[in-house]
């Protein structure tokens, strides 16, 4: 039913596409007729609307992978730079709340470590929505900020790193079989911003699957069963994709473009001083506006990248 609806959906896009392709037309005809600035205005707001949305289910075509229609698990964290890099890593996870927010996607936070200073030493949500994964899966790499520290007495310009891990929401039914042996389970005290629900028992949840490294940890449920079935699940998930790659013969393996978080690893960079510029080091995608990016405006980054891939 699920899939019939997203099916549903695109069917009534494409519909409506026609519709204003159709009206567009009709506003071209009249306006040779009587030609005035008015209507010619109206004619180019139109189009630029329609390219928009044409763009879009463009972009919606290319998400034809397993995973991509599922919701997406985005775990952030600081790397080099110290508080810096809390408050970048910070900055980042306002950055994809927003652009969860404009896209319609629900936002839960799953784990939140606050840094010692300011901003965050890491965050794990859960961007819920239609397509979520396929276009977060862009965002899976280490992001490099470079401005002037508020918190550099000095005034001088500084770089800092955050790394962004994504990986789908997939069902509990997956075929993947874990030795509890290979597990190590610890809890702890709840903290960060997780609302009246988190509370001040060890309902935390962390899971090590020792012959992997893989750590996953969730605190935001109500109990310790519902965080560590849920860290469970981000485990399985994990280990699937891990086994597929391997199985493709991928070397990147589960943390993908995740390397060192520092320099020369970034896939894009975010430069406040002495200019302003947005660079995707994959695609080569720019933008000036800094502050609309980290408003939300990811979409062309984004678009970027799937168009990229074959």
């Amino acid at each position: 039913m699920q899939h019939l609806k997203a099916l549903q959906e695109s069917v009534k896009q494409i519909e409506q596409l026609y519709a204003d392709h159709e009206d567009i037309g009709l506003l071209i005809e009249m306006s040779e007729e009587e030609p005035d600035d008015e209507t010619i205005g109206g004619i180019e707001e139109e189009l630029d609307r329609f390219e928009e949305e044409f763009e879009e289910l463009r972009i919606q075509t290319l998400l034809t992978g397993e995973y991509d229609s599922s919701s997406a698990i985005v775990t952030l964290h600081a790397g080099a730079g110290g508080t810096e890099s809390c408050d970048w890593a910070n900055m980042l996870y306002r950055m994809y709340s927003r652009w969860a927010e404009k896209k319609g996607f629900s936002l839960e936070v799953l784990d939140y470590l606050d840094g010692d200073v300011a901003g965050i030493k890491g965050v794990t949500f859960e961007v819920e929505g239609e397509n979520a994964y396929g276009y977060l899966r862009s965002e899976k790499g280490v992001h490099r900020l470079v401005r002037i520290s508020p918190f550099n007495a000095a005034g001088k310009r500084q770089t800092s790193f955050a790394s962004c891990d994504v990986i789908p929401d997939i069902e509990d039914n997956i075929d993947i079989e874990i030795n509890e042996e290979e597990l190590r389970i610890d809890t702890y005290r709840s903290g960060g911003a997780g609302g009246q629900h988190v509370n001040k028992t060890s309902s935390a949840v962390r899971i090590t699957h020792l012959p992997t490294g893989i750590v996953v940890q969730c605190q935001n449920e109500r109990s310790q069963h519902m965080n560590k079935d849920k860290a469970m699940q981000m485990l399985k998930a994990k280990l699937y994709l891990l086994k597929q790659q391997e199985q493709a013969d991928k070397v990147s393996g589960i943390r993908g473009e995740v390397k060192e978080i520092g320099f020369g690893s970034q896939i894009r960079s975010y430069v406040m001083q002495p200019y302003t510029l947005v660079k995707d080091h994959r695609t080569n995608m720019e933008i000036s506006n800094v502050n609309g990016v980290m408003d939300g405006n990811l979409d062309p980054f984004i678009n970027a990248y799937l168009s990229m891939k074959p």
